[in-house]
């Protein structure tokens, strides 16, 4: 009986202990397939006219197996006028609700608490209290590629604005 108890209480240990492990392990084994893109692509231009804002979807950098449709993210891109964009994470800034755009009104509408957001993005009523997440964003071959290492959090542009202040002398 002993030998059986052992037996079965190793068994158990390495079905719980193998999550484990490889969840410490993780960052090895990431490091060692490389880093994920640093700039993923959303499209051609011409699929975001001047003047419009369109949704747009990329996939996930990092994915697995089992996330089928959840690892294509959508995001808003507003095209301000054919050089200069503005992506935002589809997200509400108050709780996640994706957010939609209502092009009659020139509004971002939450449909979850109310929450409202003008077309730049910027916090318009409720309760967010600030506006969109937006994501860093370049132009390069006719393409519109946006940042993918960083998130669009608050605390990603608090340590970019961080970079920009200057002391006081």
């Amino acid at each position: 009986m002993m030998k059986i108890g052992i037996v079965l209480n190793g068994a158990v240990a390495t079905l719980l202990g193998a999550p484990i492990i490889k969840y410490l392990l993780s960052p090895v084994a990431r490091s060692k397939k490389g880093d994920y893109a640093e700039w993923i692509s959303l499209g051609e231009l011409e699929q975001f006219p001047a003047g419009e804002t369109r949704l747009a979807t990329f996939r996930n950098p990092i994915v697995n197996s089992w996330d089928g449709a959840t690892a294509e993210i959508p995001c808003w891109v507003r095209n301000l006028d054919d050089s200069k964009f503005q992506v935002f994470a589809i997200n509400c800034a108050h709780l996640g609700c994706p957010v939609r755009w209502f092009p009659q009104s020139g509004l971002f509408m939450c449909p979850c608490h109310g929450g409202a957001y003008y077309q730049d993005g910027s916090r318009a009523s409720g309760p967010p209290e600030r506006g969109l997440f937006e994501y860093s964003y370049r132009v390069e071959d006719g393409k519109l590629f946006i940042q993918g290492r960083e998130l669009p959090t608050p605390g990603v542009r608090a340590s970019n604005l961080v970079k920009e202040i200057q002391p006081c002398a």
